[in-house]
């Protein structure tokens, strides 16, 4: 049994503490949302934000969970849904990248990034289904090299970033009939832990001469998030300065 969105909004973000997820529950935290998100191995930074939050006088909770396990998945939804009510928004943004050539890339790699990058996103999506609100948004945090790889090494990922690409289309179709629109955000090189070591080359390689930052992608998840997005589904938005040009 469904129920349309009401004046309490809940976000569950997806892979929460740190990077583009951290950005996107402040962004929704300001933006009037109680936000609860997902965090596996950095639980000071989950902590942080959730205290920040607090300090602010917002709704923030901070769930340990792993998006490989669909157990911990499951557990996230119904610990929000419990404590903030039923989801108006959706941000699956947890992934893990590994890089290597075809060659070098072992079998345990390469099911992890799957069973993290699809399989987790699909389920992600999938447990919170009984739990939307109809008319809600779900956003998924894809990557600019499901258009343009751009480098050796990527295989495993790219096919992991284009699987999502295509499946928001099916999902949106799916999701359609209650008005639930499914979009994914596709960011080119952000300023983040996991491009820390490489912002220089990164920026080199972009016409705009510099990498994006987690806020700008938060930004882009804010739209997508609101009420001005509500024709919009099945997308993928792509946020990388110009580097698939």
């Amino acid at each position: 049994m469904h129920q349309e969105q009401d004046s309490r909004k809940t976000a569950l973000v997806f892979g929460g503490s740190r990077g583009i997820g951290a950005a996107a529950v402040q962004r929704l935290l300001a933006d009037g949302y109680a936000v609860a998100f997902t965090y596996v191995s950095s639980p000071d930074k989950a902590q942080a934000i959730v205290n920040a939050a607090e300090q602010e006088g917002l709704q923030a909770l901070a769930i340990q969970a792993d998006s490989a396990d669909p157990a911990a998945i499951r557990h996230a939804v119904t610990t929000t849904t419990e404590r903030f009510g039923l989801l108006s928004v959706v941000v699956v943004n947890a992934g893990i990248l590994r890089l290597g050539t075809i060659d070098t890339v072992e079998l345990d790699v390469l099911d992890q990034m799957l069973n993290v990058n699809v399989r987790g996103v699909y389920l992600s999506i999938q447990a919170t289904v009984p739990y939307l609100v109809d008319g809600a948004r779900v956003i998924t945090i894809g990557s600019n090299v499901a258009i343009r790889t751009g480098f050796a090494g990527s295989s495993v990922y790219q096919t992991t970033k284009s699987a999502v690409a295509g499946m928001v289309k099916g999902i949106a179709l799916d999701l359609a009939p209650r008005r639930i629109t499914v979009n994914n955000v596709q960011p080119g090189p952000i300023d983040t832990d996991m491009n820390s070591d490489h912002l220089d080359m990164l920026a080199d390689l972009s016409p705009l001469k510099r990498v994006g930052t987690a806020q700008e992608v938060a930004g882009l998840i804010s739209y997508l998030a609101s009420d001005a997005s509500r024709y919009m589904t099945g997308a993928s938005l792509t946020i990388d300065g110009g580097g698939t040009l």
